[in-house]
């Protein structure tokens, strides 16, 4: 208990008064989970279960502005949501807007999406810079290098650009960013990575430095960082949006080294996997939902103690092999704490994703454990990093 008194303590008095309630609800979360581990899941209300699952969940939606009786909104109260990700376009229709149009209209919707959650709520987007920004510079938003631009330029450089966007992405309200890519430019083809000018390098450790200038700028901010794709989406010649991706052949030990790297150094808070098959590594599924990449190698091995999310499990190199069942079933087990649901590329029904994983923590198929262990992750994620 002298835990908790000393956790209370501490972040009240880092806190404007509007934020105590969410962080108060926050430390009794984290109390009940620290304690929880003894209780049998048939013990936790359905209720209480799936908000829990709910706090596992990071999903997209369709509003630029949304008020108390949105279903984003109904949804965010019902589940307690761990967070959402935000797209400027429709994915099948580029002239469409989906959630960004402009540095006001963001700023509201992130508020309003803050102001309705009862506790704090991931607000992400993909804003690595270069061609892969939701945040553009035609909406009145500031314009960042791509990642390969950067790498021909100084560290102290990188640093001033990724400085100014993460006070853009504070200004706005966005606490998450999927961001950075640290594949490897292993393979001059690879249409997803090496031709949108995604990775810094080559060399691991120009990667790792250049990464963790950009970790650095969004932990100033108290924006949390995704290292993206593990275990290496560099190599790979197909894309996982569109279908089946195997690196079994390219792929190579070295495309693990800027992840260990920036383990090393203590400040990761988050590593997105990624829709790759590698028979390698697991023989069965690729590596979003095997055991084997996410615990067995990122965690036993690698020593990595923070949260794994998913890359969308809407993409077709999930989506057209797995039922929903299966994929969340896989994934959970597999060791990821996170599940991302973009609703771009197909569109799923988030109190039919709760319900599925419900059902499989209820038939024993899900572990409780796991569930309670991703939700003490998340929790204390929110609580390091004061969002």
């Amino acid at each position: 208990m002298d835990f908790i008194k000393i956790g209370i303590k501490l972040c009240f008095s880092q806190l404007n008064v509007p934020s105590t309630m969410k962080i108060l609800l926050l430390l009794l979360t984290l109390n009940y989970s620290l304690f929880a581990s003894e209780i049998d899941a048939k013990n936790i209300s359905d209720n209480s279960l799936k908000k829990m699952i709910g706090r596992m969940l990071l999903v997209g939606f369709e509003n630029q502005d949304i008020n108390a009786s949105s279903n984003i909104v109904k949804l965010i109260q019902k589940y307690d949501l761990g967070g959402v990700i935000l797209f400027d376009r429709f994915y099948h229709d580029r002239n469409r807007v989906k959630n960004i149009s402009s540095p006001q209209q963001l700023k509201k919707l992130t508020s309003q999406l803050q102001k309705f959650s009862f506790k704090p709520l991931l607000i992400s987007v993909d804003q690595e810079g270069g061609k892969v920004a939701r945040l553009k510079p035609e909406y009145g938003f500031v314009k960042t290098p791509s990642a390969l631009t950067l790498s021909k330029l100084s560290l102290a450089t990188a640093k001033r650009e990724y400085t100014i966007q993460a006070n853009m992405l504070k200004k706005s309200g966005i606490n998450c960013n999927f961001a950075p890519v640290v594949d490897l430019a292993l393979n001059p083809k690879n249409r997803v990575i090496y031709k949108l000018e995604r990775a810094y390098s080559l060399n691991p450790k120009i990667v790792s430095n250049y990464a963790e200038v950009f970790i650095d700028a969004l932990q100033e901010k108290h924006i949390v960082s995704v290292l993206k794709h593990f275990p290496g989406h560099g190599s790979s010649l197909a894309d996982s949006h569109k279908g089946f991706v195997d690196i079994s052949t390219t792929w190579s030990q070295k495309e693990l080294l800027p992840y260990q790297m920036l383990i090393d150094s203590h400040k990761v808070t988050m590593i997105m996997t990624a829709h790759v098959f590698n028979s390698h590594l697991d023989v069965n599924y690729p590596a979003t939902l095997s055991y084997n990449v996410n615990t067995e190698l990122l965690r036993n091995k690698m020593h990595y103690k923070g949260l794994i999310v998913s890359d969308d499990l809407q993409m077709s190199a999930i989506s057209q092999h797995y039922t929903l069942k299966q994929t969340v079933t896989l994934a959970i087990n597999a060791g990821v704490d996170i599940l991302l649901f973009g609703n771009q590329l197909a569109s799923y029904n988030v109190d039919e994703i709760v319900e599925t994983i419900f059902k499989q923590v209820r038939g024993g198929n899900i572990s409780y454990q796991r569930v309670l262990e991703s939700n003490q992750r998340i929790e204390k994620m929110f609580i390091k990093l004061k969002l």
